[in-house]
């Protein structure tokens, strides 16, 4: 049989764009993403690990010898704060941020507090109208209410967060999405869940409005056990109290639990069959913290009174993850992890938003739904 000369062209056209946009992610059902949070958490700990002289300092530490011992006079002093974010997540995946080695992440609002960070986080836009933590529910629509929407992902998002402002920014009335936050207790529906809300409810409360870490990921490991949800949105929130309230040997003790909380996060998911090999862990924080030499500048964040609140940094580790990857954006955006989670999915982040952030620059080939 001959073909028309005019179907062979339009063929061999078809082919040749098809090749030039590089390769394409095979659509995968079960492909699944875990985004963690760690709030007001600094590049310069992440990094630089514990402030020599902040510890150092009996205004902001209760025991600097102890102190010391555990995380100053350590030959590696970010590798004695957080083990997992630098020997696995540096090697097998990406560790985006380190200013001192040329590296830059940021958030791309100009308020550089808690609400609209996490807004741009979920959204990958910046809402100019968001001007306070009391902001209210969140107008703007969330990739996790997107995704949640979708029918190959209806009923398998989670939320589990340590502030319980995530019922606004996360329109938990609106969008109907399950949402675990601060001191609430949800109903139980296994005995662990049960023995945690007992737990939580006789659990003295150092902050109204956030719960103790420990509960939020222990719920998120239940959620991982009991529900398998393709997607899980988890919040740690001490790091940032802890700070605000002066006491930096807290705030440094809390930051190496989180750090073990992440590791045990993905041991988890490497651990079970619906999950290992084909999830995504993104990690990330809503908000650098002052650093303008003033000694109490990092118990502070915000625009423009605590200069250097904009700083972050972003982890990343998963199956489609390049290691060891430097994004190719001059300063990574936090605007650009709705999207990256999205093509981590292998879903193609511009049908959620053409006004979001495009993916970071960390995947393999094989990861690529599209350029940007």
């Amino acid at each position: 049989m001959k073909f028309p000369s005019a179907l062979i062209a339009a063929f061999a056209l078809a082919l040749a764009l098809a090749l030039a946009a590089g390769p394409a992610l095979a659509k995968d059902p079960d492909r699944r993403l875990v985004l963690v949070t760690v709030d007001g958490l600094g590049w310069q700990e992440v990094f630089r690990g514990a402030d020599p002289a902040r510890a150092a300092d009996k205004t902001f530490v209760e025991d600097p010898a102890a102190l010391k011992a555990r995380f100053v006079e350590i030959s590696d002093r970010p590798r004695a704060l957080t083990p997992f974010l630098h020997d696995v997540v540096a090697r097998q995946g990406v560790l985006l941020g380190n200013r001192d080695q040329g590296g830059c992440a940021a958030v791309t609002n100009d308020m550089w507090f808690s609400y609209p960070g996490y807004n741009e986080i979920l959204t990958g836009r910046v809402d100019p109208a968001i001007t306070s933590n009391e902001h209210g529910p969140n107008r703007n629509v969330t990739v996790l209410e997107w995704l949640n929407e979708r029918p190959e992902f209806r009923g398998k998002v989670r939320a589990i967060t340590s502030w319980n402002v995530f019922d606004d920014i996360l329109a938990a009335a609106r969008s109907k999405l399950p949402v675990n936050a601060g001191w609430a207790t949800p109903a139980s529906r296994t005995p662990m869940e049960a023995t945690l809300a007992r737990l939580q409810d006789q659990t003295p409360r150092r902050w109204a409005g956030v719960r103790f870490d420990v509960f939020t990921h222990a719920y998120a490991l239940e959620a991982l056990r009991h529900d398998k949800p393709r997607v899980l949105f988890v919040s740690y929130g001490e790091t940032d109290d802890f700070a605000h309230d002066g006491l930096y040997d807290q705030t440094l003790i809390a930051a190496r639990r989180t750090d073990g909380f992440l590791g045990e996060l993905w041991a988890a998911l490497q651990a079970d069959p619906a999950y290992a090999g084909k999830t995504t862990l993104i990690v990330t924080t809503d908000h650098g913290r002052g650093s303008d030499g003033r000694a109490d500048a990092w118990k502070s964040h915000g625009k423009p009174q605590w200069p250097g609140s904009d700083q972050t940094w972003i982890a990343a580790i998963g199956p489609d993850i390049a290691p060891q990857a430097a994004s190719a954006a001059t300063c990574a955006g936090a605007n650009q992890l709705a999207a990256t989670g999205l093509q981590a999915l292998g879903l193609d982040w511009k049908d959620f938003d053409l006004a979001a952030g495009a993916p970071l620059a960390i995947f393999t080939a094989k990861g690529r739904v599209s350029q940007p």
